[in-house]
């Protein structure tokens, strides 16, 4: 990005198709707005599908636990996971003994849901015109950038 960055002059840095963030932001939204539709279906935003695909790879977490595996604060997630426990798919207790944590766990219809949510990727599975090549580098790419700017924020 440096080496973009210096080569261009200062007008060019302004021009969106230089802009790195702005395909990846025009992406992201189209892949979820091609979510939507299977979605409704479950009755589950998108946000609200990556909540439920945690807690069903790793069952019973904290809110704090989930948060950082979804990249989302609790300002964000506690309103979401409201309308979870709402719509009977998760349990959310803040013990006696540690008012301070909210444990979340999935209800039997939380875990049914599960069986229903099987058949999302396969519907998705060219939402991404790309190669299979290019999809896995793609993705290998984001995650590799997302785990350096996540231990950048730490420092």
């Amino acid at each position: 990005m440096k080496k973009m960055l210096q080569t261009q002059t200062s007008e060019e840095s302004l021009r969106l198709e230089n802009q790195l963030c702005f395909p990846l932001y025009a992406c992201a939204k189209e892949v979820v707005r091609q979510y939507r539709g299977p979605l409704e279906a479950l009755n589950l935003t998108y946000t609200q599908y990556i909540v439920m695909m945690v807690l069903w790879e790793h069952g019973e977490m904290t809110e704090g636990e989930l948060g950082k595996k979804v990249h989302l604060d609790s300002g964000t997630l506690a309103p979401l996971l409201k309308r979870l426990e709402k719509a009977g798919y998760i349990n959310r207790v803040r013990p006696e003994s540690n008012e301070n944590k909210l444990f979340l766990s999935l209800t039997d219809e939380g875990e049914n849901l599960k069986e229903r949510a099987l058949d999302i990727p396969p519907q998705m599975q060219g939402c991404i015109p790309l190669s299979e090549d290019d999809l896995i580098l793609l993705r290998d790419l984001l995650n590799r950038a997302l785990t350096c700017m996540s231990s950048n924020q730490r420092r």
